[in-house]
């Protein structure tokens, strides 16, 4: 029994010395670890010192994580080649969070995620900084691009108004430049309709069967709402007019083309333009808007979408004279 007793007093004695061990060499390795001033020791200036890393690196996951959350944008990042501004924009006063945010101080906007888009934000007081301009002014909220000068926008309670005036305004000074003796630009909407006609007609297979065939015939009209313009003019030798918002309206080049040719020249010409075609604002992102306005709790008496889906449906008809 003694010896027994003897044995394990051994067993114990040997294992306390290999723990002693462990612990020595886990204790000069966190004093190599942490020992910040290289003396060999582990005292306190190295665990103040591994207490402030400690500190900074917490400090930086805070901050990129209020940068992740805020998104806000800096003077600098204009000019990074992956920059780009959306053609819906907000214009806004700058926001709390943003202005007493420490990662945020000198920033000229920030992003905002929804589900269908991301927003960019610009702040008013730094609208400077991006060499837009803004139709009628800077003080409104929302703003879309101009279809026909990247560099500007327009309010967007004002985009489908102002577009068709611009339009008009393109139109007589197309007629001015080509010399026209007399124009007018008519406003015109879609009233489509749809009417059944029955036609019968006795189709006799072995003089047995027979069938009552129906024909649906579809007519458009159109409900005339202005004269947007109208003017009686001298008449002149035409020139080439330089185009903006119907550049690409194959009617009006086609106008062009035949005026400038003095071998056949042009005395009359009648044509519609579709709007929606110049618009630049379509269905499909206009539906986007309504989600990000929905988001934000903006809802008005009616919707982007209402509006380009109406664009759909409006013409200037165009009547020139030489």
């Amino acid at each position: 029994m003694e010896k027994e007793k003897l044995d394990i007093n051994k067993k114990v004695a040997g294992a306390g010395k290999k723990a002693a061990k462990i612990l020595h060499k886990t204790k000069d390795t966190l004093t190599q670890v942490l020992d910040q001033n290289d003396d060999g020791k582990l005292d306190s200036k190295d665990v103040a010192q591994v207490a402030n890393a400690i500190k900074e690196s917490a400090d930086e996951r805070a901050k990129q994580l209020e940068l992740k959350k805020l998104q806000p944008v800096f003077p600098e990042d204009l000019d990074k080649g992956d920059f780009f501004l959306n053609k819906f924009l907000r214009v806004a006063d700058r926001d709390k969070k943003h202005a007493e945010s420490e990662v945020c101080q000198g920033s000229i906007g920030y992003f905002s995620d929804f589900k269908e888009i991301r927003l960019f934000n610009i702040f008013r007081d730094s609208i400077d900084f991006y060499g837009l301009s803004f139709y009628p002014d800077s003080r409104s909220e929302f703003y879309y691009v101009d279809p026909s000068d990247r560099d500007r926008y327009i309010a967007l309670d004002d985009y489908f108004s102002y577009l068709k005036m611009e339009r008009v305004s393109e139109l007589q000074r197309i007629a001015q430049d080509l010399g026209a003796k007399h124009f007018r630009v008519t406003y015109m909407e879609d009233q489509s309709s749809f009417s059944e006609k029955k036609v019968n007609s006795n189709i006799r297979a072995n003089s047995v069967a027979s069938a009552e065939v129906a024909h649906q015939t579809a007519s458009k009209k159109y409900s005339t709402v202005e004269i947007a313009a109208e003017m009686e003019c001298p008449g002149h030798d035409p020139m080439k007019p330089q185009l903006k918002y119907l550049i690409r309206d194959p009617s009006i080049q086609t106008l062009i083309a035949m005026r400038m040719d003095k071998m056949a020249p042009l005395t009359h010409q009648k044509f519609m333009i579709k709007l929606s075609n110049s618009s630049g604002l379509k269905e499909n992102d206009a539906v986007k808007i309504d989600a990000v306005l929905k988001g934000m709790k903006l809802v008005g008496n009616t919707t982007v979408a209402s509006e380009a889906k109406n664009e759909e449906r409006r013409y200037l008809e165009y009547e020139i004279d030489f």
